[in-house]
């Protein structure tokens, strides 16, 4: 698990370059106010937008969902504490006033970029 990126995975560049070249500016890897050790990938601080690229594995996409054979108990209990630590932060976040937008490493950047836009910039589109 050290060895899976924590920042900088590629869906999440490739988004990066698109909404870049749309002209917006954002900050990377904001940590999160009142949450040790979790960050945003992708934060628009002005309009309290934050973005999340999931890994499909890893925050247990409905799509591409796969079940590890070795081991399986204790992955089951792993991944289901991802996904209560996601819903923890998008509960925290939205509390203090921030929309929250999840997109999956499978999606299309494009479309994702399109999407966070107009969360960002509602009359924009």
């Amino acid at each position: 698990m050290s060895r899976q990126r924590r920042r900088d995975t590629q869906p999440e560049i490739a988004i990066r370059r698109i909404l870049h070249a749309m002209g917006l500016r954002f900050r990377v890897t904001l940590p999160i106010p009142g949450m040790p050790r979790r960050t945003i990938d992708i934060a628009f601080t002005r309009a309290r937008v934050a973005v999340f690229v999931d890994g499909c594995f890893w925050h247990v996409c409905p799509e591409h969902r796969t079940s590890p054979a070795a081991n399986a108990e204790w992955w089951a209990t792993k991944l289901a504490k991802n996904q209560a630590r996601d819903t923890a932060t998008n509960e925290h976040l939205s509390g203090l006033g921030w929309t929250v937008i999840r997109i999956w490493e499978h999606e299309d950047p494009e479309t994702a970029a399109k999407f966070i836009l107009t969360a960002v910039k509602p009359n924009s589109i």
